[in-house]
């Protein structure tokens, strides 16, 4: 017994001299060494929690839109893939635009509804069209409709749609900017092209690289080397071969290079890069062509969505009719341009799966309701773009 006393005693005061040891050795250790321990053991944690944040993010989902009309008086509608797909209308879409704007419980005032859209038609083309696809202009509010190709034309008229100098005068004659312009075909919408041309101010349209001042990426169909005349269909106007169909850049490639080896300046008049189309295809647009020419080393500049300057000129024109920017919502498809610019611009925002996202997100069950695990994913998966709310429609 006394022998295994002594033993149990020798050997604690081995393992307290062990231990001693081991604490003076590391107390004895370069500091930057220990300062690096220190570091990383902070950046772990920073990482952690960064981490945390960005997969943990906020957001709610809805069946329909009916879940959320109480909570927002002014809606900033995008178009295409909320409200219809360019030649119908999308399922649900009129009937929940006339709810907001008509038919509110007799506690609350009827919604302030706005169009904001990457389109290069004008806001009076616009506004136009939608009670063809069965929106009455009336549930909107005066001149509501921002668009991506009104503030372009706005630009064009204001930088090229005056007469340069008069060193620049041809026969007595100021010589008047020309503009490369891709545009779509005759048959897509002659007025609304017709339009926006005239919007653009005193410019002529180039017939050659050679002859042109700047680049028009209005459309993705043709390079239209006349003017534009609604009341003829025979202009002159030269293939973008299966740009649109299939985003191939094979008759675009040579006419970016020689615009940009002469150093032209594009105006992109629509930023989007792919839309869905009426008959279920994909399209290519003109935000495409811009993205290829500053890949190419060429300067455009781009109108509409995510730029927030967009989103404001909304709030101004909800502002005027007492609309508060905390008690507005965008709803939009396109996680880049429509979830960008509302977090840019500081308002919430409703996401609708069923647009141009339709294929990345999975689905609950025949209702309809994405999976939130899945649209998770999604959003980290596209730079962590978060919205407020995702909706499967813009339905009630």
């Amino acid at each position: 017994y006394r022998y295994t006393t002594r033993l149990s005693s020798f050997s604690l005061c081995c393992f307290s001299l062990l231990y001693w040891c081991c604490t003076r050795f590391q107390r004895s250790q370069a500091p930057e060494i220990q300062a690096k321990r220190t570091s990383n053991t902070f950046v772990c944690r920073a990482m952690k929690f960064r981490s945390s944040v960005l997969t943990t993010a906020a957001f709610t989902v809805h069946s329909s839109i009916t879940e959320l009309a109480s909570k927002y008086d002014g809606f900033i509608l995008d178009q295409f893939g909320v409200l219809h797909n360019g030649k119908q209308a999308l399922t649900g879409a009129p009937e929940c635009v006339e709810f907001l704007a008509t038919q509110q419980p007799q506690k609350q005032q009827n919604k302030k509804l706005i169009i904001l859209s990457n389109t290069s038609a004008s806001s009076r083309s616009t506004l136009g069209r939608l009670p063809k696809l069965g929106f009455p202009k009336e549930h909107f509010i005066p001149g509501g409709a921002v668009t991506s190709g009104e503030e372009a034309s706005r630009h064009i008229a204001t930088t090229y749609g005056t007469p340069p100098p008069l060193s620049m005068e041809t026969n007595n004659h100021p010589r008047k900017n020309k503009a490369i312009w891709f545009t779509w075909e005759a048959s897509s919408n002659p007025t609304s092209m017709a339009g926006f041309l005239s919007q653009c101010g005193d410019i002529e349209i180039a017939t050659s690289v050679e002859e042109a001042d700047f680049v028009i990426s209005h459309g993705s169909q043709v390079w239209r080397k006349q003017n534009m005349d609604d009341r003829r269909e025979n202009l002159d106007a030269m293939s973008l071969g299966s740009f649109m169909s299939e985003g191939n850049f094979d008759v675009l490639d040579p006419i970016l290079k020689e615009c940009r080896d002469r150093n032209l300046p594009m105006v992109c008049a629509n930023p989007d890069f792919v839309a869905h189309l009426g008959d279920g295809s994909t399209g290519h647009m003109p935000g495409k062509i811009g993205e290829r020419y500053e890949e190419m080393g060429g300067s455009c500049i781009s109108f509409g969505k995510p730029h927030k300057s967009h989103f404001d000129a909304c709030l101004r024109e909800l502002g005027k009719l007492g609309v508060s920017k905390d008690r507005v919502v965008h709803v939009g498809d396109s996680l880049h341009h429509d979830i960008v610019g509302a977090n840019s611009a500081g308002i919430a925002s409703i996401f609708v799966t069923g647009g141009i996202h339709c294929g990345d997100v999975d689905i609950v069950d025949e209702t309809g309701i994405p999976c939130r695990a899945s649209l998770k994913t999604l959003f980290e998966k596209e730079g962590n773009i978060v919205p407020t709310h995702v909706v499967p429609m813009f339905k009630l």
